[in-house]
């Protein structure tokens, strides 16, 4: 009898210990994008991206928000910096001149989330003025580490494949304000 209910209580045990386990590991999966880039008539290929709403919430709702409007589709990746980074969503990039691409943005804007978060490879970030409560949807993705950024630029996400992509991107040729010399254009889906 004794030997039927510690058996009977190490199943229980283990079940519950596998039912915490799983809820655990489905609180912690987070909502994934892919970017699916061009230049020209050539898919350079997709990366795909995590956020992370629970570092920052507000960017992460209104990346969600902007995606599903596909107010990103057509947009280009407009300032590319070999060692550092590159970054796009102006709506501008859609149909205006090159000389307007990086001015423009969404007439909300978020207030910053600065976080513990490091930018290093992969990291997205919150594109800015010199108002840290000025995000209104471009956002730049760190090809190598950029320490000097944390805790001043709101870190939301990271490239968890397709870093290669952005590779290809940074290293495109470019004119003197760091604009791809052929346009490089960008789809975003919720995967």
């Amino acid at each position: 009898m004794q030997r039927t209910l510690v058996l009977a209580l190490t199943v229980v045990l283990f079940t519950l210990s596998t039912i915490s386990a799983m809820a655990q590991e489905a609180s912690t999966q987070r909502a994934t994008y892919l970017i699916t880039v061009r230049q020209g008539n050539t898919e350079l290929g997709v990366m795909e991206l995590e956020l992370w709403p629970d570092v920052a919430p507000k960017h992460c709702a209104f990346f969600e928000a902007r995606v599903a409007e596909g107010y990103y589709n057509g947009t280009a990746f407009h300032r590319v910096i070999p060692n550092f980074m590159i970054q796009g969503g102006d709506p501008n990039s859609k149909d205006k001149p090159r000389e307007a691409w990086g001015t423009g943005g969404y007439p909300e804007k978020v207030q910053a989330e600065f976080n513990d978060r490091k930018h290093t490879r992969g990291v997205v970030s919150a594109a800015r003025t010199q108002d840290p409560n000025s995000f209104g949807g471009q956002f730049f993705v760190c090809v190598a580490d950029a320490s000097w950024l944390d805790k001043q630029y709101t870190a939301f996400g990271k490239v968890i494949s397709g870093m290669e992509v952005a590779d290809a991107i940074v290293n495109s040729p470019r004119d003197g304000r760091d604009n791809p010399l052929e346009k490089i254009e960008m789809t975003i889906t919720k995967k």
